[in-house]
């Protein structure tokens, strides 16, 4: 068992597998892109597989798969089917944009992914292309469709929610989960990305959402499974989905963090929102031995901060673009 400082059982290891993305979300980055981790930088699948078997024996026993876009990276779906053969990895998820779903989901089914969240912020054709800046929207529903069809379950939506630009659509999200099998997360914007400055007032918060879903009917809380993460579960009385709401400004879940993040250049970062990173493609590419990569885990480990400072005045965006921590 991996426990940090803070007596937290750490578990679950996000790998972001590129820093490269087929869009151009307003909040993430800007429309020219950002420049890219060279080629050579990137771990290989080799690389990113020897770091799991290796966490994976110490107590790593869930794993999500982020970008940029996880699914433009070649060699994905095979990369996939190696993953879940690991014995210890007791779940694997991943986390797309769902333009290549349509494509990919049978062959990720089958290689062993077991559940797929879905970044989507407006179910409107005119909106997403104001959000992405690509004209896109049908081919991320077909690929929600393709999931569904294929036993993706349970498929989460991410929306995040930023007042005055989508905030019209909350309800419209909700409404995914009466008659589909849908999980609707509904996320806070937070501080980070090289996109268009966050500012406090397009925050719209986790309270603020719930007051307006309750128009719709009682949201009755679901027990969490152990699975859940930062993310508090209701339901809307005959809805086939369910709704979650993760608060990570205007109520942090610090307390419960369970995560370790693998950035696509390899390094080991505590916290979503810290600078701090411990280097493991070194060790990887100067012929370190396992027992060295489990040092670098232990060490990462000791560094976990106890929470994060968004609130803080203090409190800095991090340099490295959200595209390649993985969010």
């Amino acid at each position: 068992m991996l426990l940090d400082p803070y007596k937290r059982k750490i578990n679950y290891l996000r790998i972001s597998v590129t820093d490269r993305c087929n869009l151009r979300c307003r909040y993430c980055m800007p429309e020219e892109g950002i420049p890219l981790i060279s080629h050579g930088e990137v771990l290989t699948y080799e690389e990113i597989l020897r770091i799991v078997r290796v966490f994976a024996a110490e107590g790593i026993s869930k794993i999500r798969l982020t970008g940029g876009e996880p699914l433009i990276r070649k060699g994905i779906v095979d990369f996939i089917s190696r993953l879940s053969q690991i014995k210890e990895v007791k779940d694997l998820s991943l986390t797309t944009n769902g333009i290549l779903l349509k494509e990919l989901a049978r062959d990720l089914r089958q290689a062993g992914l077991n559940r797929i969240n879905i970044s989507l912020d407006s179910l409107r054709k005119d909106r997403f292309f104001q959000i992405t800046r690509k004209d896109d929207f049908e081919r991320v529903w077909s690929g929600i469709e393709a999931a569904l069809e294929v036993g993706l379950s349970p498929i989460k939506i991410n929306m995040v929610a930023i007042k005055g630009l989508n905030d019209d659509e909350i309800e419209s999200f909700a409404r995914l989960t009466l008659h589909l099998p849908l999980t609707v997360r509904y996320i806070e914007y937070m501080p980070s990305g090289n996109g268009e400055s966050w500012k406090e007032t397009d925050l719209l918060t986790i309270p603020q959402i719930n007051q307006r879903l309750e128009k719709l009917g009682p949201l009755i809380p679901v027990p969490s499974d152990h699975w859940d993460g930062p993310a508090k579960r209701f339901w809307i009385n005959g809805a086939l989905g369910e709704i979650g709401f993760i608060g990570a400004v205007s109520s942090h879940f610090c307390s419960d963090c369970n995560r370790l993040r693998l950035t696509s250049d390899g390094k080991i970062r505590t916290c979503l929102f810290s600078d701090e990173e411990i280097d493991v493609k070194e060790i990887l590419r100067k012929g370190g031995s396992d027992c060295d990569l489990r040092d670098r885990l232990l060490a990462a480990l000791k560094a976990k901060p106890e929470k994060h400072h968004i609130d803080s005045c203090q409190f800095k965006k991090c340099q490295r673009n959200m595209s390649a921590i993985g969010g």
